[in-house]
């Protein structure tokens, strides 16, 4: 991807995330849906030899591209909406699962909690070519705005790190999820806090388990998909 083919708008974002990071564009395709992703080129500083599985307090979330995330990415890619069907990701960071699902045709709300990671979103939207269906708010989980409508799909992936955040998440999806909707969430296997949000979840949902198997060149990982819908 060639920076300087993005709108205006989104190539001085660009160039103002040039300021504070060195970036470049990966690309990805989900089930023939060509994406753009602006990463951090060297993320190792940024993460210090944190453990995203121990140091879930300190560990920057946002700055990297989750095998969680792409198995969900693949997931709302195969699952073309109806018209109009709206969607909303949480702590989205790069956003590839909303992006997928913004190139299969859902009316898209991209999330997060800082404004700077809002802008690596904007602009991999527009790399993306689907910056037409995708909206950004900033979100902060602990303190949810109270205009946000209700969204026919709400979707995470690696967002239960922290325990604290367990039940704010829930207040979210019960306020932010259509009485018909539907919740997706992807994780790690090795994501230990996972068990106990769903034993939680289970109070006010239905919860459906699944399990994916992505292969790299050095390593398999198993990814657990969880489907989540209102208890009647």
């Amino acid at each position: 991807m060639n920076p300087t083919e993005l709108p205006e708008k989104q190539f001085k974002l660009y160039r103002e995330i040039l300021k504070r990071y060195q970036v470049s564009f990966t690309p990805v395709t989900v089930r023939g849906h060509h994406l753009e992703i602006l990463q951090v080129d060297d993320i190792e500083p940024l993460l210090a030899g944190k453990d995203p599985f121990k140091d879930v307090e300190s560990f920057p979330f946002w700055v990297k591209l989750w095998e969680a995330s792409l198995a969900l990415a693949d997931l709302m890619a195969s699952l073309p909406p109806k018209p109009g069907q709206t969607l909303l990701e949480l702590g989205a960071g790069l956003a590839a699962p909303g992006l997928a699902a913004a190139a299969a045709g859902y009316e898209v709300t991209l999330s997060d909690y800082e404004q700077y990671i809002l802008n690596f979103q904007k602009v991999n939207a527009a790399a993306s070519k689907v910056e037409e269906r995708v909206h950004h708010i900033l979100l902060d989980w602990l303190k949810p705005p109270k205009e946000l409508p209700q969204y026919d799909t709400i979707i995470g992936a690696e967002i239960l790190f922290r325990e604290t955040f367990f039940e704010p998440l829930l207040t979210i999806f019960r306020q932010y999820l259509k009485p018909d909707g539907v919740i997706y969430l992807a994780h790690d296997v090795r994501r230990k806090s996972l068990p106990k949000f769903l034993i939680q979840a289970e109070k006010h949902f239905v919860v459906a388990v699944s399990k994916r198997t992505l292969r790299t060149e050095d390593k398999e990982l198993t990814i657990i998909v969880n489907r989540l819908t209102p208890r009647r």
